[in-house]
């Protein structure tokens, strides 16, 4: 089986790379929301993520992948503190997966076999301390989406049916990705994503030309390719790990918590759903950067990538809401 293209590989859509690198560093910012045409990287981008971020620790035969004892659930049966490293988990939601994937249900093999009620864990449960990736996300059947919205709100996953009450951490970051031209996101969904990116097709030929030779080496001398970019993605994993660290000892000016403020008013977002992910989306840029404390500098940055979903909609502004979150940062910031 090929290893995922290299994260380091991809060219260009620095945005969206961006984006996927903060949520690494602060996974509290709440996921990535990647809008844009077929073929422009956005699946490439968060398999490639998946390969690149750090391995966490986890106790063994949790099936929720529990850090302790205490948060491993009763019904699991872990009673061991062992503990080894697995891949940061990264798992697809597919358009067409049922309530009882997702969620998790009765172990019909064990009812079947042994006359026990035991609890089959569903997706949410793999997630857990990862990314839950949807492609099509805007495709999403409504009662999946109202679903997620209840765990995302909650991060624990409750299944009570057949005789079963279960419960267990599910927290995870959100990746979707879709095609606007395919229909809408609801809005209650949207607004639970921390970041929003629009990605496009490359129109510089150098550009597209370095897009084709990548690919293309990936494809036809693929050990060779994964060798030379090995080192670069060893880079951004580094760096991911030293922006954890440095996240903690930064520093937050009230001064910059007035920009993030006023931004938002000025914006006229609704709720604090902005403001606190701006401010944790700027934290970890900053971070990223080995800066100590927060300034314009990083507000600015991961402004759009932050607010721009969150805007309410002008139907006679047609540069889009990506230009008024430009055109407000450029008002409040200078």
């Amino acid at each position: 089986m090929k290893q995922p293209f290299p994260f380091s590989a991809i060219v260009g859509q620095d945005e969206m790379k961006r984006a996927m690198l903060l949520t690494a560093i602060d996974p509290a910012i709440g996921g990535v929301l990647v809008f844009g045409d077929r073929g422009t990287g956005k699946s490439t981008a968060v398999r490639a993520l998946a390969a690149l971020l750090p391995p966490i620790k986890a106790l063994k035969a949790c099936p929720v992948n529990a850090a302790t004892l205490t948060e491993s659930p009763d019904w699991a049966g872990v009673t061991s503190k062992a503990t080894h490293k697995i891949p940061t988990p990264v798992i697809d939601l597919p358009l067409g997966a049922s309530e009882d994937r997702v969620t998790g249900a009765l172990d019909i093999e064990k009812a079947l076999t042994k006359g026990e009620k035991a609890f089959q864990p569903g997706l949410l449960a793999q997630a857990n301390r990862g990314y839950l990736y949807i492609d099509e996300v805007n495709l999403l059947e409504d009662h999946i989406v109202d679903l997620l919205l209840d765990v995302a709100q909650s991060g624990e996953n409750v299944v009570e049916r057949e005789g079963l009450s279960i419960r267990h951490p599910a927290r995870f970051v959100l990746v979707g990705s879709g095609n606007p031209e395919e229909g809408e996101l609801r809005p209650q969904l949207l607004d639970r994503f921390g970041l929003s990116v629009d990605v496009a097709s490359p129109t510089d030929i150098d550009e597209r030309v370095e897009v084709i030779k990548r690919r293309d080496a990936y494809e036809s001398d693929h050990a060779a390719f994964m060798l030379r970019w090995q080192a670069e993605d060893a880079t951004l994993r580094d760096r991911i790990l030293q922006a954890r660290k440095a996240l903690a000892k930064l520093k937050t000016p009230d001064s910059t918590l007035r920009d993030v403020a006023e931004l938002c008013i000025q914006l006229g977002s609704d709720g604090l759903r902005g403001e606190l992910t701006l401010l944790k989306a700027a934290r970890a840029y900053a971070a990223w950067r080995n800066d100590t404390a927060l300034t314009r500098t990083h507000i600015r940055a991961v402004a759009p990538m932050a607010l721009r979903h969150r805007l309410r909609r002008d139907p006679l502004d047609e540069a889009g809401s990506g230009a008024r979150v430009g055109r407000v940062v450029e008002d409040v910031l200078g």
